[in-house]
């Protein structure tokens, strides 16, 4: 993959960067959580300081909600800098349609509305045409959603010189080292979908030194248990809502002694509140000496900010959720494999 360094980006270049800021919204629509719009700031302000144009667009949600909402938490991150948003990119009569990308100067920033508004999710070569007719290069900085053959993920990078976002590769970079750990490497999966990360728990069988499987998926996993001394089940009841005192026991025995750790999901059932296993481990993670890598929507939720930014100190956070499952079973996406044509 080429990294935007190696893009010629002067004055007045457009940039057209694929964005994750699909962001958590509460029953009002209001934004919970605005880690991955930090997470694509470094690849926006790098073109902006060359002069570039900048057109960001990303999805929100299923399509039924207005991207406008999560553009105002963005302004907050780049405040020198004059940004518009542009609802009808294709209506030139709107003062926030196509005049707003036309009148566009270097170092300022438009955000497209909401692409699920469009045909997005189809792949349709002619929307994809639509949108590279924008830009002279595009930015993929969207990793999290780069597992879906969408048409801003697949469509438009094969239309216009491509280039991988800074975040996109760290994701990229630090997933990849789960292929070859340092030993003992721990495998910690939680939450609710066992079918989603049973290729996961197939692969590293053949890497991974132990892997824990709790949370709702726990159940589901005792014949494997029984059949490989590797997996590790919650101590005590099976069908507990959350890790009990002596499964984090098990756990610290084994994060003491591991070099490498990677983990995705929930211990308990987040949904319903019964997060306090998760934070517990969250904790010890944080104190760990071990490289740990953490990664899941709702895990990442549960886990506070301090804890995080210990972290990440001697390991990484990944915005990926399905992405990263996807990545670390197959070893490749979508998005990375347009990339790489």
């Amino acid at each position: 993959m080429k990294s935007i360094e190696q893009a010629e980006i002067i004055e007045g270049t457009i940039v057209l960067i694929r964005t994750d800021w699909n962001l958590p919204l509460d029953k009002e629509g209001e934004v919970l959580d605005t880690s991955r719009i930090e997470a694509s700031v470094k690849t926006i302000n790098f073109c902006l300081e060359k002069g570039a144009k900048v057109i960001i667009m990303s999805h929100l949600g299923d399509g039924t909600n207005s991207l406008e909402k999560v553009f105002k938490q963005a302004e907050k991150f780049f405040p020198n800098r004059r940004m518009r948003f542009v609802k009808d990119p294709w209506n030139k009569s709107a003062v926030d349609g196509k005049t707003a990308l036309e009148d566009l100067r270097s170092g300022e920033i438009a955000v497209l509305e909401n692409l699920r508004f469009w045909m997005e999710k189809e792949n349709d070569p002619t929307f994809a045409r639509q949108l590279a007719n924008f830009a002279d290069i595009y930015v993929n900085e969207a990793f999290s959603a780069s597992h879906r053959k969408h048409t801003s993920i697949v469509g438009v990078p094969k239309l216009i010189p491509s280039f991988a976002g800074f975040r996109f590769l760290e994701e990229y970079q630090n997933l990849s080292e789960s292929f070859d750990p340092e030993h003992p490497f721990l495998v910690i999966l939680g939450g609710a979908k066992f079918e989603t990360k049973l290729p996961l728990v197939e692969k590293f069988l053949n890497i991974a030194d132990h892997i824990f499987i709790g949370g709702a998926m726990a159940p589901y996993a005792t014949s494997l248990a029984s059949e490989n001394p590797k997996i590790i089940l919650p101590e005590g009841d099976i069908n507990a809502l959350d890790a009990n005192p002596e499964t984090l026991e098990v756990l610290k025995e084994k994060i003491v002694d591991a070099r490498f750790i990677l983990w995705n999901g929930p211990l308990g059932n987040y949904e319903k509140g019964f997060i306090a296993g998760t934070t517990a481990l969250a904790r010890v993670l944080s104190e760990s000496k071990a490289k740990v890598i953490v990664g899941g929507g709702d895990t990442l939720a549960t886990v506070n900010r301090d804890v995080k930014n210990e972290i990440i100190t001697h390991g990484f956070i990944s915005t990926a959720g399905g992405a990263m499952l996807d990545f670390l079973a197959n070893g490749t996406l979508p998005g990375i494999e347009v990339l790489n044509s």
